[in-house]
């Protein structure tokens, strides 16, 4: 009886308690354990390939750039770009057993790290930003990532992507898509799929430089991408100052040579209208003069006259304006 009640007794000392972890050596990859979705291999990505009991061949390599992989004691190079991690493994297994290496090799491939699929996306956003569609991405989500649009962005997106042509040569391929029907009309048609290798650009909205006797002279964006007016823009530069000119103009880049035209406005009859407004385009500079004559005569008349009852410097300024 003494040996049972003493393994017993052992026994009831050491319920509950864990037992001591065994020792093992963890190996720096372990293929299977990444979490990369299945997609085709490409040029440049890190894949990590493990074999069974043969250590010797269990190791992470980069996909060169002709789109193959070297293994040690394999006759030839392995090509990669373009299979899934699944139909690698069985190449794999195959070059194995063809160069009598393994009879019957057991070959485990998975993706580490996608490098052959950048998207890009530059232009009028908040933080441009290069990242690999490692997962399914779409272009709300690109420009998410590059957390949204800036306040100059124009209105359309423009997508870029490398095509193969008719002629084996590459073409590319460019998509424009409208702003509003991206984001304000959630129009999923427009939303598109993302696989890797594009370039999204968002221009800059087309501006309006306004200058001269204005109170906040500066360069205006028109935001829906349509032409704009001058009583627009004269709004958006907070009016007129107090001494101006009653002639504008406008400097207009006109046709592919670049050369510039002068338009010249009658300000007055705008802002009385007594004229119909005038269309401004994008790039266009509004340049409105100040009127320096009356400008010097108003410096004068405050100079020279008292301000007596009844007359203010308001009251002399209309009367300078007759």
């Amino acid at each position: 009886m003494r040996p049972v009640l003493t393994v017993l007794f052992f026994g009831f000392l050491s319920f509950g308690q864990t037992p001591a972890p065994r020792p093992s050596s963890v190996p720096v990859y372990v293929a299977g354990s990444s979490s990369m979705p299945s997609q085709k291999i490409g040029v440049d990505d890190l894949i990590g390939i493990q074999v069974y009991d043969s250590p010797e061949l269990t190791r992470n390599v980069a996909v060169g750039r002709d789109g193959t992989i070297r293994l040690p004691l394999l006759k030839k190079r392995i090509k990669a770009v373009g299979l899934y991690p699944q139909e690698l493994e069985a190449t794999i297994a195959d070059g194995l057993k063809e160069d009598q290496i393994l009879v019957d090799p057991v070959v485990t491939v998975s993706i580490l790290e996608f490098r052959s699929r950048p998207i890009s996306v530059v232009g009028a956003v908040k933080r441009p930003i290069t990242f690999q569609a490692a997962t399914h991405v779409t272009l709300l989500d690109a420009i998410s990532r590059a957390e949204g649009l800036d306040d100059d962005a124009g209105p359309e997106i423009l997508v870029s992507k490398q095509q193969p042509g008719e002629d084996g040569k590459p073409t590319m391929l460019v998509q424009r898509i409208s702003v509003k029907q991206l984001i304000d009309a959630a129009d999923q048609e427009v939303n598109l799929k993302l696989d890797g290798g594009e370039e999204i650009r968002v221009p800059e909205a087309g501006k309006v430089w306004v200058m001269g006797a204005v109170k906040k002279p500066g360069a205006f964006p028109i935001k829906d991408g349509a032409d704009t007016s001058l009583m627009k823009m004269l709004a958006m530069a907070e009016g007129t100052a107090q001494y101006f000119s009653n002639i504008a103009f406008i400097y207009r880049k006109e046709g592919a040579s670049g050369g510039k035209n002068e338009l010249s406005i009658d300000l007055k009859k705008v802002l009385e209208r007594k004229s119909p407004d005038v269309t401004l385009l994008a790039n266009d500079v509004l340049y409105i003069p100040e009127n320096y004559r009356r400008k010097s005569t108003m410096g004068a008349l405050e100079k020279s006259l008292p301000l007596v009852a009844g007359i203010s410097a308001a009251l002399i300024y209309a009367l300078t304006l007759r």
